[in-house]
């Protein structure tokens, strides 16, 4: 990654069996050395576009297709927040198949999901009759859930919950409390498999960097990789450790 050709170096006193002597100094990369986004800028549209990390996409592969460089990968992963590539960026398909097999056991892909020892479930959407979203689709839930349906809340009426089979119509006063009454209606069940492509899919969410701000990100960037002077400081990309030497 470009990223590790940016950061500043410090002299640190060589471990080496063969030096010299203790003043001895190898030249490493200061890897403590590191920046984020500022935290209000989080949900500004003026400067984060959203986008939907495809399959197979990588960090290098968006920068390239975003800023027309791949060595800007670190760009894509600090304006997307990422701290831990290898547990927030999505797997693709086949390494997620993969995951999951290795998880659960070729066997029990298709089993349902237990957690805490009760089946996850997901809601499907669930309109009112003038098309408002009641209930969003994708919602993890167990068999317990329940709310309020039309006939309390509205005094009648009907919603429709849009079911991977068809358009289903919902009436009553309470929808759901029970594993069978919400498979029947707002929620569908999920295999260990479709549990761990959701919270996959949950991953391709993020927020990049326009490419009109990317100079200016660049320019700061590089900005606070510099050293201030100090005791230790010899140039603005260059400092020594302390000294541990106790006698000459």
């Amino acid at each position: 990654m470009a990223y590790f050709s940016e950061l500043p170096n410090i002299l640190y006193q060589s471990p080496l069996g063969h030096k010299t002597g203790s003043g001895d100094y190898i030249v490493v990369k200061n890897l403590f050395r590191n920046v984020k986004l500022l935290n209000y800028l989080e949900s500004n549209s003026h400067i984060f576009n959203k986008y939907i990390i495809k399959d197979g996409e990588r960090p290098d592969t968006l920068a390239k297709k975003v800023y027309n460089n791949s060595e800007y990968d670190y760009v894509v992963i600090l304006s997307a927040r990422i701290t831990n590539i290898r547990d927030q960026w999505p797997l693709d398909n086949r390494n997620l198949y993969e995951y999951a097999k290795e998880k659960y056991g070729i066997e029990k892909l298709n089993e349902a999901k237990m957690i805490a020892g009760r089946k996850v479930y997901e809601t499907v959407e669930v309109q009112d009759n003038k098309g408002r979203v009641i209930i969003p689709k994708g919602i993890s839930i167990d068999e317990g859930f329940k709310i309020d349906g039309p006939d309390r809340r509205y005094n009648g009426g009907n919603w429709v919950a849009i079911r991977p089979n068809g358009r289903v119509s919902i009436t009553g006063t309470t929808i759901g409390g029970n594993a069978s009454a919400l498979l029947n209606t707002v929620a569908i069940s999920l295999s260990n498999h479709q549990y761990e492509v959701n919270e996959n899919d949950k991953k391709r969410n993020i927020s990049i960097l326009k490419p009109s701000y990317l100079q200016i990100f660049l320019d700061d960037f590089r900005r606070i990789m510099r050293y201030d002077r100090n005791s230790q400081y010899i140039n603005p990309k260059l400092m020594r450790t302390e000294n541990t030497r106790l006698v000459e």
